[in-house]
């Protein structure tokens, strides 16, 4: 599952109840209760941890998301990749052929690994290679393209996928976002980390 301090509402011990809250509620119940607040707290972890895990199997990959992909294909070069995903405003595209079938994906950390970054590459990383070399290191790779530095095969699910699934996914693979294809493999969505949990947040509230 996806860390709870994105949203506060993953699990029942982030959404803790004080007495007083649990007496006010009572108070506010016509009729006679027979229960005492220490009942109710545990009553209400249990219960909202329940619905936690029945809205993950309700909610589907479809559902949440983006159906206009932003993706390139695979000879667009590195320059004008890096400037497709900064317009966007994205950290990641899918590399795609005529026929929409995925390919591979690129994100920020594959440039970042070309570029000097090395496997567990940073942006600083980048910088000090920059620096102490004078130069820019991205020239190397300026003529380069979307194939050259993309990740494939590429992990995707399925529309039917639930987002308790795609959590699974996210965090086994260390990806922060799944292309979504069709039953032949081409691309029609993609979810992000801040999908499932905005997902979440919108069903709770």
């Amino acid at each position: 599952m996806i860390a709870n301090n994105q949203c506060g509402i993953f699990s029942s011990s982030s959404v803790e109840l004080t007495k007083d809250d649990i007496l006010s509620a009572m108070k506010s119940i016509s009729g006679y209760i027979d229960i005492t607040p220490s009942d109710f707290q545990e009553i209400y972890k249990i219960a909202f941890r329940h619905a936690i895990e029945r809205l993950s199997r309700l909610v589907k990959a479809e559902d949440i998301m983006t159906r206009d992909v932003v993706s390139v294909a695979q000879d667009t070069l590195l320059s004008e990749t890096a400037a497709i995903m900064e317009a966007a405003n994205v950290s990641g595209v899918p590399v795609v052929d005529g026929d929409n079938f995925i390919m591979g994906i690129i994100s920020e950390k594959d440039f970042l690994e070309k570029m000097g970054g090395k496997k567990n590459g940073s942006f600083m990383g980048v910088i000090a290679e920059c620096l102490s070399n004078r130069g820019c290191v991205a020239m190397p790779i300026r003529e380069k393209s979307a194939k050259d530095v993309m990740t494939f095969p590429v992990i995707t699910a399925q529309r039917s996928n639930t987002i308790s699934e795609l959590s699974k996914m996210l965090a086994e693979h260390q990806i922060n976002r799944i292309p979504v294809v069709d039953g032949k493999g081409r691309l029609v969505g993609i979810v992000s980390r801040g999908d499932i949990v905005e997902s979440y947040c919108a069903k709770v509230f």
